[in-house]
């Protein structure tokens, strides 16, 4: 359901009311977060079935407007024509003059998504707004042939905690992955990852940043509105034909693909995904699509600058940049 973005569903009577064992159709109706409708039919013993009780409770459920349940949050990845949230991001370039300033924008303004380039060349910092994602960034300023380093990264709005990292240091498997808050209800990924075999592999947020075991020690995939009663479970995984994966978990991202050298990069977002929840748990990464089984590598989620809070220092020694990350 693709304009599913977050809300609820109401089982709403299609007559006023209905006597018991009354079969007819009775209508789902849904508001999406994003303002959109959705509605679907299904029959009111199916929803008794579903539910595990007796086709009289259905009709009376249905009567009286109280079963309602979430939408899962959904998981978009922006392809083709799609574009990224707008974010401020700010990285960390070695300039000395207005000619290396020149040089930064002559590579930055042109690039599909920027909105602006605001160069603070006594701090050596440059600021880039817009919709361009990180891997596009970076690779434009790697083509200047400076040394350039991501900083910070989030929204002009403070949202507090607005960054998070996790990277994955091998043996096998690399990456970085990357979440900015882009507003309260709505987070933005960008994921890169090496050393995988071709093809899909699943990859989650999970509830504990315990790397004892590896992804073993990690917990169940980050649920935190995970329903109160069976009722509400069992209704989800039958309408799941219906309406897609209503009872996707929260931290479930799906799957990346592999390419046959190994490289898998992800940009996208996430619907109430809120990155202060992020802090201290782990992301895993599974062999396949199936997470049935545990992952192949974890690393914990970090707390990442924000824009303005990473800027460089000076060793008290000979002068040196420390860059820091």
């Amino acid at each position: 359901m693709a304009a599913a973005l977050g809300g609820s569903l109401t089982l709403a009577p299609r007559v006023a009311s209905s006597p018991p064992g009354n079969l007819a159709p009775a209508n789902l109706v849904g508001k999406a977060g994003a303002g959109s409708r959705i509605e679907a039919r299904v029959s009111k013993v199916a929803l008794a079935m579903a539910a595990g009780s007796p086709v009289e409770e259905a009709v009376h459920a249905s009567v009286s407007g109280i079963i309602h349940f979430s939408l899962a949050p959904r998981l978009s990845q922006a392809t083709g024509g799609e574009t990224l949230p707008e974010l401020l991001t700010e990285y960390m370039v070695d300039m000395k003059c207005e000619g290396c300033v020149k040089s930064v924008r002559g590579k930055l303004e042109p690039l599909e998504g920027v909105k602006a380039v605001t160069v603070d060349l006594s701090n050596q910092v440059v600021r880039v707004l817009g919709t361009a994602p990180v891997k596009a960034i970076s690779a434009a300023l790697e083509e200047t042939g400076r040394s350039a380093r991501l900083i910070g990264q989030g929204s002009l709005e403070d949202f507090g905690v607005s960054a998070a990292v996790v990277e994955f240091k091998g043996p096998e498997i690399h990456g970085v992955v990357r979440f900015a808050q882009v507003s309260m209800e709505l987070a933005r990924i960008e994921a890169t990852f090496t050393g995988l075999t071709p093809g899909a592999h699943g990859w989650s947020i999970n509830t504990y940043g315990d790397l004892t075991r590896g992804a073993a020690s990690t917990g169940a995939i980050f649920n935190p509105q995970q329903q109160d009663t069976e009722v509400h479970k069992n209704i989800f995984f039958f309408l799941l034909d219906s309406f897609g994966n209503l009872s996707q978990p929260l931290g479930d991202l799906g799957a990346v693909v592999a390419d046959e050298t190994g490289r898998a990069d992800f940009a996208g977002t996430k619907t109430g995904l809120r990155v202060t929840d992020l802090i201290g748990r782990a992301l895993a990464i599974y062999a396949t699509a199936d997470k049935s089984v545990h992952g192949i590598a974890a690393a914990v989620i970090a707390r990442s600058a924000g824009v303005g809070e990473n800027y460089k220092k000076l060793c008290s020694c000979d002068g040196t940049i420390i860059w820091e990350s």
